[in-house]
This record gives C-alpha cells, structure tokens and sequence, in this order.
C-alpha cells in the first residue's frame, strides 16, 4: 500500500456506508462551494483541544463527550441548542467535583449530520427506499423524492453548523455558562427529582466550595474561568466528500485540519485498517477517535493505534470503548492490557449507548438506563483493575424531555417511550438521565482519588 497520504488519497480505498448520488456534476458542483466557505473551527482551536486530551492521557483531566445522536434540520433552534449545552454544563460541575479535575467538554453538536445504517433500503408496505442516513444526506420521511440523496443538504448543513457553532461561542463566554448558575439549575434538578440524599450531599458540598470562592472575591466579575468554559465540537467523519470538502491548510504549521469540527472519530462500521476512512483521518491534524466495539482484537487494535497515531502523540487518539454491558468484561481487560504494554498514549473513553440497544415491545428502538449504567461500572472497574486510566464518557443524550431510554429515576417505561419520542436515529438519555449518570459518575471518579 502506498504510504503516502494526500487530502483525497483516500478516494483509491475501499470505503463503506457512502450514499450514491445521482447527479454527479452536482455532487462536484457543491463540494467545490464547501472548498471556498470559511472554516467552521480553526486548527489553533483543535491543537488547544489537543493538549486538553494530552491531559485526559496522563490523567490530569475528564473527558466529557455527549449531544445528539444525529442533529436534524427540523429541530435545530437555539433553545434546543441552549438546553443540551446547558445539561452537558451540568454534568460538568458533578464530574468536576467527583473527579477533582478539569473536565474537557466536547459537544456532539454542529456537525453530527450523518449516521451509517445496519441496511442499505427500507421496506414498508412492499415500499423499498434508501434507508434514511442523516440530514446531510436525505430527508427521514419514507417518500421517494426525501430519501433520494441530495448533494445540497451538505450546504444546509455547513450552515447550520455555522449557526449553531457561534451560539455555542455565545453561550460559552458571554456568561451563560456561570458557574453559579450551573449549581443553581441542579439544585433545582434535585428539587424536582427523587433523587437520594447522597447526591443532595453532593451538591451541598459543590454549594460550600462556591461559597468559599466567593468569600475569596472570586466570581465571575473577578475571575473568568467561573463565567467562562472552553468547549468543542465533533461528529464523526462518515460522508469524507464533505470532510474533505472542509479540511484546509494550517498557516502556522502547515499541516491539513478538518475545520468541520474540533474533534472527528471513525465509527465501528469503517474502520477497516486499510479503507477509506482510515486513510483520510490518518492525515489530518485534529484530535480523533475511534470506536472499540466486541469484534475488536489486540493486534488489529494496535495496527490502528499506530496507522492513526504514528509518532505517540498524547492527546492526539481517543479509544471509544463500545462494548454492551454483556461483552465489556471479556473483551476489554485484554485490549486494556495490550496497550498499555506497548505504551501507547491514547484517551480510554466509555460509549455505554450504543452497545446497549434493544426493540421495546412496543416497537421502538430504546436503551436501558441500568445497562448504560452497569457497562459505564465495569468500565471504570476494568481500569482501576489494569491501573490504567478511565479517561472519559461519551453519551447520545439530549436536554430536552424526551422519552426515548427506559429506566432513571423517572421511572420510565415501554408504554411511555411513544409520549415524547423524538429521535431521529438512535435512543437518547434526556436532561434527567443524564444528569442522573454525572452524580454515579461523580461517585466511581472519586474513587481514583482514594
């Protein structure tokens, strides 16, 4: 295989999960709009990131990864935007005090368009259609003109990934993200919950830290870092036209970024050593994932460790374990183990979401709060088992109150799941669950301090 890398060199592999575009002169026509539109993120901003995850590698730091499943065209406004940032802030603050350490904070959001599917067409009622891949690629309703694919949605998509990118920016630095109002929103989460003392405990004591910084003339007129937060953006990078589209030149380093997001990651369905997804992402300067599923073995874990990061860089790869709470225990110890062996600086990230998926009875695709919580559990004991680092948690979830996952204190069940389904692809947590997961999480991440 040539080793010579180039921003297209990807297109003589192998790849999988790409729509097929019937106009090709139009497919050509708005990638070449994509190449001259500014760049949604700049590469000082992913090397920024970049050190943050050096950090997480060498445990000084938290990853914390979450937002939609796939982000859509018809939902996007700036109160859905503002409640999935606002809950992700949240989380924040309990993993932060759970962990006494920074949390690095990167959204699912402006960019996760599209999603790989399981099979090719769709059939109802004796209709076949293409299979719906996201936004970017065609629309969700099941008639032939929506599911056609259609070169233009990426241009849709570029810009509303510009708009929700500066309302993040907005939110951000312009004192949204205060601290105090952080606290202040999970008392009032606490307040409406049944959740135990011991969280309630929790949040007083994150109260008595604020009201010592206060007594110390720290607030938010005195002290940026309580009224401001860094956060990023990623997605995973499934349709390469459009990230090759984005990705551009850095003047200081003269290396390739893909300015679509801050971080991009490669899912378990195209991480093939030798396609197309690999080649491209092996390229780029960003920080990058990938996911770690059940069929994943040592050597073949290795090889892409060393393909996707060469030179050992810490920071640079996230290992996005996606297991199912009835496969973590096997597969992971041996995968752990094998890495640290060969001393290879990498994130270890929990997805405990998508390995953990079943049809309800009523027929709606959902996820068990318990099972996302019993994979999240071994995860963390695995590592303390191996005295390897648990570096982050990466979670489908939304803030809004939707009904898509079962369990949680809400106490949802299958009957419910129709109340306030939403999705547009896979089960989400809502504001509730996942707020629930950052207290039990607060709790496993204090353990490394004993």
């Amino acid at each position: 295989m040539n080793s010579k890398w180039s921003i297209d060199s990807w297109r003589d592999f192998p790849i999988k999960h790409q729509p097929i575009y019937s106009d090709l002169n139009k497919l050509n026509k708005v990638e070449n709009k994509l190449k001259t539109l500014p760049p949604l993120v700049f590469a000082g901003e992913a090397r920024t990131l970049k050190s943050k995850l050096a950090d997480v590698s060498e445990g000084k730091a938290f990853l914390l990864q979450g937002g939609d499943c796939a982000e859509s065209f018809a939902e996007f406004n700036a109160d859905n935007l503002r409640d999935t940032f606002r809950v992700i802030l949240q989380m924040a603050a309990v993993l932060t005090y759970g962990a006494s350490l920074p949390i690095v904070k990167v959204g699912r959001l402006a960019g996760q368009f599209a999603k790989p599917r399981s099979e090719a067409f769709e059939i109802r009622d004796n209709v076949k259609l293409s299979s719906y891949l996201g936004d970017i690629v065609n629309g969700i309703e099941f008639e032939a003109s929506s599911r056609e694919p259609d070169p233009e949605r990426m241009i849709k998509a570029y810009s509303q990934a510009a708009s929700a990118l500066n309302l993040l920016r907005a939110f951000a630095t312009g004192g949204y993200a205060d601290l105090h109002e952080v606290h202040r929103w999970n008392l009032e989460f606490l307040e409406g919950s049944s959740q135990d003392n011991k969280y309630r405990m929790i949040a007083d004591r994150i109260g008595d830290c604020l009201d010592f910084m206060k007594a110390c003339g720290i607030n938010k007129n005195t002290a940026g870092l309580v009224s401001k937060v860094d956060f990023f953006t990623s997605h995973e990078a499934l349709l390469l036209g459009y990230e090759q589209s984005l990705t551009r030149i850095d003047s200081i380093t003269e290396n390739y970024y893909d300015c679509s997001a801050h971080m991009l990651w490669i899912g378990e369905r195209t991480r093939g050593l030798d396609e197309a997804h690999i080649e491209f992402m092996r390229g780029i300067g960003n920080p990058i994932g990938v996911k770690v599923g059940p069929s994943m073995i040592n050597d073949e874990l290795i090889s892409l460790i060393e393909k996707l990061n060469p030179k050992n860089e810490a920071g640079k790869l996230t290992l996005i374990a996606r297991m199912g709470r009835d496969n973590i225990g096997n597969v992971l110890p041996s995968l752990v183990r094998k890495v640290d062996q060969e001393g290879k600086k990498v994130v270890w990230s929990c997805d405990p979401m998508h390995g953990n998926t079943f049809k309800a009875q009523t027929g709606y695709k959902t996820r068990a709060f318990d099972n996302v919580m019993s994979e999240v559990e071994q995860f963390f004991q695995i590592h303390r088992s191996e005295g390897t680092y648990a570096g982050g948690i990466h979670l489908e979830m939304t803030g809004q109150d939707v009904t898509e996952c079962v369990g949680g204190s809400q106490e949802i069940k299958e009957e419910n799941l129709g109340d306030r389904y939403h999705t547009h692809c896979d089960p989400r947590l809502n504001a509730s669950q996942g707020l629930e997961l950052a207290f039990r999480l607060s709790e496993e991440l204090s353990k490394y301090r004993k």
